[in-house]
């Protein structure tokens, strides 16, 4: 099976690491990184052929509001590489082991999701998400026979709702937008805003 990867270090590995160092280098972050080839740590959920692993002094800049950056970075690598969405799964950046525990976080909050609503019988809503982690919360719930998954929404407020097997889709619920003074009195609503600058 592995020599049937579309992916592979030696095939694309230089050019990553061609793109990566321009832009850490222009942008002046403290920041290295290695590439390998995939961990089939959650096989069943998203099994990457490639992984970029970055450490160094910034590291903590890519993780936050929930990885913006080190998203951004693999998002654009993607464009280099002109691959397509369907094989966005396939090369996986990562820092801090944060990707592999996001998807370890979200398999179990789709658990513990799906027992709610099934005891309660009301829909439960996850917060927007990428769809990389729409789709592993879609894969969670795959083997479920008297609930399934749905995504709803669009652009940046896409979530998933589970819901029992025969109840309408309901509407998307919106997140409110957090207020100007509360986001620099409590750092409330970080999430959605702009990343913080280096001190």
């Amino acid at each position: 099976m592995s020599d049937e990867k579309k992916y592979k270090v030696a095939s694309i590995g230089p050019r990553i690491e061609s793109f990566l160092r321009m832009v850490l280098q222009d942008a002046g972050f403290r920041l290295t990184f290695d590439i390998s080839e995939g961990e089939h740590i959650h096989p069943d959920l998203e099994d990457p052929e490639v992984v970029v692993k970055f450490q160094g002094p910034d590291t903590e800049l890519l993780l936050e509001n929930r990885a913006e950056l080190l998203v951004a970075l693999e998002h654009l690598v993607m464009e280099v590489l002109a691959m397509p969405a369907e094989d966005h799964s396939k090369v996986r950046f990562d820092a801090n082991d944060y990707r592999v525990l996001r998807i370890e976080e979200l398999r179990l909050t789709a658990s513990t999701a799906a027992e709610k609503v099934r005891k309660t019988g009301a829909p439960f809503h996850f917060n927007p998400m990428s769809s990389r982690e729409r789709r592993i919360v879609h894969l969670s719930l795959r083997n479920e026979t008297d609930l399934r998954s749905e995504s709803t929404g669009t652009g940046p407020y896409r979530q998933v709702v589970i819901l029992p097997l025969n109840m309408p889709l309901p509407e998307p619920i919106r997140p409110p937008r957090p207020r100007p003074e509360e986001d620099s009195r409590s750092g409330q609503g970080r999430r959605s805003g702009p990343p913080r600058r280096g001190r």
